[in-house]
């Protein structure tokens, strides 16, 4: 389980101080697949880079399955189960992409049969990929795809995912979409978190948290929070009446 307690992050600008995240306190459960949306510049990959140990917040507390590790590293935080996806996976010139599953499993002698199993499983044709080099020739769903492969072979107990939609094709985000009903479906003693505007991906979650300005507008399941974003006619419409506590 994780819990966030009141949680602040400000920066420095021109004008001074900015909040961008503001005393916020988030209870997420396990095994469960939730999406934070909200409008832009709203805070929530913010938060996200909070949970995830990218970036440390000015005040308050993140505790995962009852450990403070509000101070652990982005490195500490993985090994305790923590993944996080960013919205443009990095390329890694010169490594192949069963090299980069080994040391997501933690295990350089991980099996080529098991290395296949993790891409077929994101819908890759295994034979195609495992000895691709990890570069520019990759599209960007493709890229996408491994990097969830990656966190299906490190076994994470919170997956992050921040705008995985971004930069990738319409064939490419069905594929997307397919593989986190499969990952939706599998959950065991272990939760999803996606930072998305998507109304696809906001109707396979569990439950489904609105920031805006910082802060938390709604929380709830999905049954009660998605005909309000389907009302409008898309997510981000709705997550603007959001905008200033409308």
């Amino acid at each position: 389980m994780l819990t966030l307690e009141h949680i602040s992050f400000d920066v420095q600008d021109e004008d001074g101080e900015k909040g961008i995240i503001k005393d916020l306190s988030l209870t997420l459960e396990d095994n469960k697949f939730i999406v934070i949306t909200g409008p832009n510049g709203g805070g929530k990959s913010t938060l996200a880079r909070l949970i995830a140990g990218v970036a440390k917040p000015t005040s308050g507390k993140i505790y995962f399955d009852g450990t403070d590790i509000t101070d652990a590293s982005i490195t500490e935080r993985a090994n305790m189960g923590i993944s996080f996806a960013f919205q443009q996976p990095v390329r890694f010139k010169g490594v192949q992409v069963l090299d980069l599953l080994r040391l997501a499993a933690g295990k350089m002698n991980l099996s080529v049969a098991d290395a296949c199993k993790y891409l077929s499983e994101v819908g890759l044709c295994a034979k195609d990929y495992i000895n691709r080099e990890v570069n520019a020739s990759l599209s960007g769903g493709e890229l996408k795809r491994i990097e969830i492969a990656t966190v299906l072979a490190r076994g994470t107990k919170l997956s992050i995912f921040d705008e995985p939609e971004a930069g990738i094709d319409l064939w490419s985000f069905q594929n997307l979409i397919q593989v986190f009903e499969k990952m939706r479906n599998a959950i065991h003693d272990s939760s999803i978190l996606i930072i998305s505007h998507q109304e696809r991906i906001l109707d396979i979650a569990d439950e489904i948290v609105v920031i805006a300005d910082g802060e938390i507008r709604r929380q709830g399941p999905k049954e009660e929070i998605l005909p309000e974003l389907l009302g409008t006619s898309s997510a981000v419409d709705v997550c603007r009446n959001y905008e200033g506590g409308n």
